[in-house]
């Protein structure tokens, strides 16, 4: 039986947040580094950051996004590759980003024919 692939949607808490200082960021590299190299095999694309703005597109209408009052924002997504949801959920909580307050991940499967 071959693999699934997964859809990482990062998510976050609006409002600001303290920039680490330059050995926190050493810290936080290293963390990623170290959880990257582990799962290795199942890290399909680490993605990037998405930008602040961006329109929604809707049969009669585009307007601007995100839109001002969200509770939280899609800051970055990652695809991964495994067996089932549970060791993709393995994948994504051994990782350093869900151990940020305020900062979660949906895992959603992508459906191929």
């Amino acid at each position: 039986m071959s693999n699934k692939t997964f859809m990482c949607i990062l998510r976050s808490e609006t409002g600001g947040c303290e920039q680490p200082t330059p050995s926190e960021m050493e810290v936080m590299y290293a963390q990623y580094q170290a959880w990257q190299d582990k799962f290795s095999d199942n890290i399909l694309d680490m993605g990037n950051k998405l930008g602040d703005s961006g329109s929604v597109i809707r049969q009669d209408s585009v307007s601007d996004g995100p839109f001002i009052e969200l509770k939280e924002v899609v800051g970055g997504y990652m695809t991964l590759t495994a067996a089932n949801l549970d060791e993709a959920i393995v994948v994504i909580k051994a990782s350093p980003m869900v151990s940020n307050a305020g900062v979660s991940v949906e895992i959603r499967e992508i459906s191929t024919p």
